[in-house]
């Protein structure tokens, strides 16, 4: 009978089979790197998403998605969170390219105790028609296109995600600075198998959020999972640790950052920062000069203090893992 490898290494000398095991030993794989791709367009209205930064990789199961204080925020006192629509052809109501489909209006708390409340809206109208079954703890409901979740602090609650499960778009951002008062989003993201539609989108087929420790279990339409753990909300960051139930291939987006650019003093993201590998330099450009990148860290966020969302967070995508876990 042929030996196996292990019975053959154990034939050779002592010194040459411990070097030869620990060659052929557990193999750990190297940090995975994500493809960027900048799609923005140009607008003068700085309530328009016209930034599109897609990110694609193969065999991602893991990652973090943070979003983090902006540098410059110790320098501001005042924060402009009023939205300008002056260079825009809607102002505030339905966009006038969207379709709109009519529901009642309704906010139900889904849960609520000294740690966390989360709240589910359904807005009297909206873009998408689905109607996405949730369950928080025990509670099942359906139909909202708001998922809110307030982290209390003192008793107060402070939002700090927003899930839309119509469409798939998410929103986070620290606990703000007091003299913020509830602070301010700035960028969304979609997180899972990305489609085209009037505008790119997450389908969704359910939502479960489990309350000890915090983790949103999203079940998408086309197959697959992800698991969403808050891991921190804080005045630093509110950081999520995502694990997908299969790995990513790279013909299809695994997210999508959505955001606002005019110039860099009038943009919810005017920069790109990423490294190529851990130990990598970090790199920077202007979001106008980024056209496609391989990051294993890679930050959407400003430098220079923004007229418009002053501020709104930068987020994060990173820590790339082709291991579940």
């Amino acid at each position: 009978m042929p030996l196996s490898t292990a019975a053959r290494i154990a034939l050779l000398p002592s010194a040459l089979a411990a070097l030869l095991l620990s060659a052929t030993g557990p193999v750990h794989a190297a940090p995975v790197a994500a493809t960027v791709e900048n799609g923005t367009t140009t607008t003068a209205c700085a309530e328009e998403d016209n930034v599109s930064l897609t990110l694609r990789g193969e065999g991602i199961r893991r990652m973090r998605i943070e979003a983090l204080q902006p540098d410059y925020l110790d320098k501001i006192g005042n924060d402009v969170t009023a939205p300008d629509f002056s260079g825009c052809n809607f102002d505030g109501g339905e966009h006038p390219t969207d379709p709109a489909y009519r529901f009642r209006k309704r906010t139900v708390v889904l849960m609520d105790n000294a740690q966390w409340r989360i709240v589910g809206m359904t807005l009297p109208s909206f873009w998408r028609p689905q109607r996405v079954p949730v369950q928080v703890g025990k509670r099942k409901d359906r139909g909202f296109h708001l998922l809110q979740v307030f982290r209390k602090e003192n008793g107060k609650p402070l939002e700090a995600i927003v899930l839309y499960p119509s469409d798939g778009y998410w929103r986070i951002k620290p606990l703000p600075e007091p003299r913020f008062g509830d602070g301010v989003y700035g960028s969304s993201f979609l997180l899972g198998p990305v489609e085209a539609a009037a505008r790119p989108v997450v389908n969704i087929a359910s939502i479960r959020i489990v309350p000890r420790p915090l983790a949103i279990h999203v079940r998408f339409t086309g197959g697959g999972s992800a698991a969403v753990k808050v891991e921190e909300i804080s005045r630093a960051r509110t950081a999520l640790d995502v694990t997908l139930s299969k790995p990513t291939a790279s013909a299809q987006p695994f997210a999508v950052l959505r955001s606002m650019y005019v110039t860099p003093d009038n943009a919810d993201v005017s920069e790109v920062r990423w490294q190529a590998s851990p130990g990598a330099a970090q790199q920077v450009l202007p979001l106008p000069e980024v056209k496609s990148l391989q990051a294993t860290q890679v930050r959407f966020g400003r430098s220079l203090p923004s007229k418009h969302n002053t501020s709104a967070p930068d987020i994060s995508f990173g820590g790339f893992d082709d291991a579940a876990r």
